[in-house]
């Protein structure tokens, strides 16, 4: 199983740092990260969030390829219907070629309304949308209309759908899915069958919702406040022009006592990296998960911690995850 870090470079408004530097900094972890021996870097994409979180993940992406060079990147995910065909293409076979054929391109639907209104997109239709995205770029790919190609003959894309049938969709579509949790794998293979696909091409994988340390109690207090930042935020933004009520603070203790998840925002996987490894171990059981990837911050972490994160997902937690595989 391969190991990667996740960044979605949050800058908190009562914490707020220069942009520059949080950035640089993220640059230079990706580099250390590559350095510690990590497999991959995530980035991902959201709009008008009141912290700056990372609103162009290939722009950012190409970033990492320059300043990198064994280390696969992905975009965990870009929302698909923001964006046309033609405009991923081009952007994805830039980064593809900057990296040397390291790019890994996840596409999602995306959910929220603010998103959905500053593009001048149809919420109604995102999930059909996606899917001809998809099929939009193998043609445009394969039929070589637009230059220049991607490094990679076959560009790999996974489908950030969580659910039964978000899995039943990437298989359809004969595509990675990018989730780590195992029972999805059962209407994902299924479908991989089902549309002509070998079932055995089927290759599952996906963030992580933890932390790891070497001193778990020591270090909750921290970790703890902003686990609750980083999904207060992404609840409060979630109703945003929905109508709906800002949801309740999230109980971070709850949370983290919580190894069952029904969604991706409930669940946390927290302790050491022998801890952290066995919990991995049973969210995914015995699905084709080849890839996980953990959070490198929480909600605008110090930098001291989020280097020292860094340091154990590479050094401890990804060894002991290799092996059991």
């Amino acid at each position: 199983m391969q190991v990667g870090l996740y960044f979605d470079l949050r800058n908190p408004p009562d914490r707020r740092q220069d942009p520059s530097r949080l950035y640089g900094f993220t640059l230079e972890m990706c580099q250390e990260a590559e350095r510690l021996g990590a497999d991959s870097i995530w980035v991902t994409e959201h709009h008008l969030f009141d912290d700056g979180y990372l609103p162009q993940p290939l722009t950012f992406a190409a970033a990492i390829a320059a300043r990198t060079s064994r280390v696969r990147i992905g975009t965990g995910i870009l929302i698909a219907p923001l964006h046309s065909a033609v405009e991923i293409a081009e952007q994805a076979a830039v980064v593809d070629i900057i990296s040397g054929g390291r790019l890994d391109l996840g596409l999602g639907a995306g959910y929220r309304v603010p998103e959905f209104e500053l593009y001048g997109a149809d919420q109604s239709k995102r999930y059909t949308v996606t899917d001809e995205r998809v099929r939009e770029l193998r043609r445009i790919w394969a039929e070589g209309r637009v230059t220049p190609r991607p490094v990679q003959d076959r560009l790999p894309i996974w489908l950030g759908y969580l659910g039964p049938q978000g899995a039943r969709r990437a298989g359809l579509l004969g595509e990675h899915l990018l989730t780590a949790f195992g029972p999805n794998a059962v209407p994902y293979t299924k479908a991989l069958a089902e549309a002509g696909h070998d079932p055995a091409v089927a290759r599952m994988g996906g963030g992580i919702q933890g932390w790891v340390s070497e001193d778990p109690e020591r270090d909750w207090p921290v970790v703890g406040q902003h686990l609750a930042y980083q999904l207060d935020s992404y609840r409060r933004h979630m109703v945003e022009g929905t109508g709906a009520p800002t949801p309740r603070p999230v109980d971070p203790d709850r949370i983290r006592n919580h190894k069952a998840p029904k969604g991706s925002l409930d669940y946390f996987h927290y302790g050491t990296p022998e801890d952290v490894a066995s919990s991995i171990r049973v969210l995914v059981g015995d699905a084709p998960v080849d890839t996980v990837y953990l959070w490198a911050s929480l909600g605008g972490m110090p930098e001291e911690l989020v280097a020292r994160h860094v340091n154990l997902v590479c050094t401890r937690l990804a060894p002991l995850l290799r092996s059991a595989a």
